[in-house]
């Protein structure tokens, strides 16, 4: 866990067996004929990943002192979200990817058919698993995490991003647009799990604006490194296969900047994050050390 700071790396560890604790609860294997599903929902959600968006939320809401289970459960229904877009990005539509945190796709490791189902099943699972009183006890504050992951996931968000990724194998797009691109196919979760913190917290709105600078600053610092990973990255760290975007002719960060601007915007968004969190102290040190650690990470 290349220069991550030792609070880091113990939260990390910790979110990373929570979230596979819960997703193994989540997805107990039926003795029926949907065997093959749930072993393909646990295939891609238990083991691996950076689990940055739990890490994000849990980062955030305890800020306001939320309850363990709270965080818990809001950080499994994004990671859920996370999963089932990664096992859709990876079909032979898509970007046809074989590899995937270091094993087999879910297309490659069952089929096709049950990849799409599973990230169908995990996509509805999200928001079952919001919409439980378990997650918090207010149904207001349920009501708002759901919305607000919705609009993440959805054509305002993720789904969007994905669907503009998909025209620039097309089509040649400019430094705005890649950074839009950007801040919706990867930033919208990223965002979205710092605002679910506060949402639990019970923030106001007015209270948020900070997180919310720091969230996308982020998570464009984050789309950069992933660019620089791609173009000089251990594929056996990375887990996937790398130089993707630039066979497909794509635009990205380091195609439109440069190696040396791309570092340096990177450096320059991680700084900004960590000046909107000036109005906390301390117990914001877990969310200004992941900010570091976006250009420090080597997978």
């Amino acid at each position: 866990m290349a220069h991550a700071s030792l609070a880091l790396q113990a939260a990390l560890k910790q979110v990373s067996a929570e979230m596979d604790r819960q997703f193994d609860l989540l997805l107990a294997i039926p003795f029926d004929p949907r065997e093959g599903l749930y072993r393909a929902m646990r295939h891609a959600a238990i083991g691996g990943g950076k689990r940055l968006r739990p890490l994000l939320v849990s980062a955030t809401a305890q800020l306001f002192g939320v309850d363990r289970t709270c965080i818990a459960r809001t950080a499994l229904a994004l990671e859920c979200i996370h999963v089932y877009s990664l096992i859709h990005d990876d079909l032979p539509a898509m970007d046809d990817d074989d590899m995937r945190r270091g094993k087999p796709t879910v297309h490659r490791e069952f089929d096709e058919a049950t990849a799409i189902l599973a990230g169908d099943c995990l996509h509805a699972l999200a928001f079952e698993v919001i919409a439980d009183e378990r997650t918090h006890p207010d149904p207001f504050v349920r009501i708002e995490l759901s919305g607000t992951l919705a609009v993440a996931a959805g054509p305002a968000g993720m789904a969007g991003g994905q669907m503009m990724d998909l025209e620039a194998e097309k089509t040649s797009f400019d430094l705005a647009t890649v950074t839009r691109l950007q801040a919706m196919k990867t930033g919208a979760l990223i965002s979205c799990a710092v605002e679910s913190g506060a949402i639990l917290g019970r923030a106001p709105q007015e209270g948020r604006t900070g997180l919310r600078g720091y969230a996308r600053d982020v998570g464009l610092a984050f789309q950069i490194a992933d660019d620089i990973l791609d173009a000089e990255g251990d594929e056996a760290l990375v887990g996937k296969k790398l130089g993707k975007d630039g066979a497909a002719g794509k635009e990205t960060f380091l195609s439109l900047l440069g190696m040396d601007r791309a570092r340096e915007q990177a450096r320059m968004l991680v700084e900004q994050a960590i000046a909107h969190l000036k109005p906390y102290g301390p117990e914001a040190d877990l969310l200004r050390d992941i900010a570091r650690y976006t250009l420090e990470r080597d997978r």
